[in-house]
């Protein structure tokens, strides 16, 4: 009877390593899933310190009194243009009269039958500078034409001459003229016109008329004063005045006063920002149980002491020359939803009552020692400071431990891979030897059938 022996295998799967080895990295997965919820946490602090940072900004550019304030000009518009530098300019009013505007020297030459045909010579000419420096010309065969000596002039920006052509209009057969006009205004730039010394020419070409540079004059305030040219820049602080024409006799005024309408729209800016970073507060600490707490800020003291140091500003008590005063008294105020409301209708009320005291309650003012007594946006851009400020402000604070825990996830997470590769090598080896030793059982068990299935028989005596 012969030995049967039935074959050898381990019974494991193929696959065994990547199973025990998939089961080794749960703990990773769960470390990644950490590490994303702090990531989304800093996303939050990151939109909180943008919301925050353009709160700064707009109190930073408003809490001075130059910075706060908005100009505007009322006057005849007919008569001048005005515009103001709100960093210099104050609130006032004065009177103007505009007896003669200044006038640019200017000449016209005789007229001619053609700008372009006719041939007026070769040569040159020559005129004096305002500076007394005499500058010569020459003209070619290529520029001897009207055209042409508009062109040689307008090619020269030294001059500072400008030439043009025209049409009288006389209906005439000579209707073409050169005319020749000096860029700026005044009597400093007075100029003796072009002598033109051209020979074999078809025409005698000359300067027929001319209209000599003057300054204008315009009243201020009663007072006549001499100008060079028609933009005024020097006789009411912070304007500039663009006179328009000439009306002897006619005095008109000219009013700057606070922009009111302006300021009110860069009040309700401030607070509309403001109002941003505490919708932000608000929604974050909305919590039902239908949130990830795990991914939000909701409830964290970082928001608590933000909110409440936003609040402390908006009650502190400000010192005036009018008294003591809070912005809760010239039209904002908290609404129950935690946000805050700008009445427009009572600010601009207040403004057009006292607009001085309004704007010492946003600004501040001196003391008798110059020393500055804090408005209401220095205190808030104090407290914006603290929340910002780098590298130990709150949010800072805040987005360096996030980063830190970050840090610390991807160092263990390091580490755990290199320990899981060093396993599954290790796996890899001990099952590849374990493969080794079942193939050699399996020979020897094949080798054993073989010799029993070969034996002799045994005979019974």
């Amino acid at each position: 009877m012969g030995i049967a022996c039935g074959p050898i295998n381990s019974g494991l799967p193929k696959d065994i390593v990547q199973q025990l080895m998939a089961a080794e990295r749960a703990p990773i997965q769960k470390m990644e899933a950490r590490k994303a919820n702090i990531q989304a946490k800093k996303e939050l602090v990151n939109e909180l310190n943008r919301l925050t940072t353009e709160v700064r900004d707009i109190v930073a550019s408003n809490n001075n009194r130059i910075g706060f304030s908005e100009l505007k000009v009322l006057t005849n518009d007919d008569l001048a243009k005005v515009s103001v530098d709100k960093n210099v300019a104050v609130p006032g009013v004065h009177t103007m009269e505009i007896v003669k505007l200044a006038q640019k020297s200017s000449a016209m030459s005789v007229g001619l039958a053609d700008k372009d045909k006719t041939y007026l010579g070769v040569g040159y000419f020559q005129y004096e500078l305002p500076s007394g420096e005499t500058r010569k010309i020459y003209v070619d065969r290529d520029h001897a034409t009207l055209t042409g000596l508009a062109t040689l002039i307008n090619q020269n920006q030294q001059l500072g001459l400008r030439a043009s052509i025209i049409n009288d209009g006389t209906g005439s057969k000579t209707p073409w003229r050169l005319i020749v006009t000096m860029e700026e205004t005044g009597e400093e730039n007075k100029i003796h016109f072009p002598k033109f010394y051209l020979v074999d020419g078809e025409e005698d070409f000359y300067l027929d008329q001319e209209r000599e540079a003057h300054n204008g004059v315009i009243k201020v305030d009663g007072f006549e004063i001499q100008v060079p040219g028609n933009t005024v820049t020097n006789v009411i602080p912070g304007a500039t005045i663009e006179l328009q024409k000439a009306a002897p006799g006619q005095e008109f005024s000219i009013t700057i006063s606070e922009d009111q309408a302006q300021i009110t729209d860069k009040v309700k800016n401030i607070y509309d920002k403001v109002n941003n970073v505490l919708r932000f507060i608000r929604d974050q600490n909305n919590l039902d149980e239908t949130v990830d707490t795990t991914k939000t800020l909701g409830g964290d003291i970082l928001l608590q002491n933000i909110e409440s140091q936003i609040r402390g500003a908006m009650f502190q008590e400000i010192q005036t020359d009018y008294g003591k005063h809070r912005i809760s008294e010239i039209g904002v105020n908290f609404q129950k939803d935690g946000l805050l409301k700008f009445d427009t209708d009572k600010f601009n009320r207040l403004a057009n009552e006292n607009y001085r005291m309004v704007s010492q309650i946003f600004t501040g003012t001196y003391d008798e020692n110059n020393h500055k007594i804090q408005g209401h946006l220095d205190h808030l851009a104090e407290v914006l400071n603290r929340i910002l400020r780098f590298p130990d402000g709150m949010l800072a604070s805040r987005r360096r431990n996030l980063d830190s825990n970050i840090n610390q996830i991807d160092q263990q997470i390091a580490n755990r891979q290199r320990h899981l590769e060093q396993k599954e090598a290790m796996l890899k080896d001990k099952f590849a030897r374990l493969e080794q030793t079942i193939s050699q059982l399996q020979a020897q068990n094949t080798g054993a059938n073989a010799l029993a299935s070969n034996a002799p028989k045994l005979i019974p005596q």
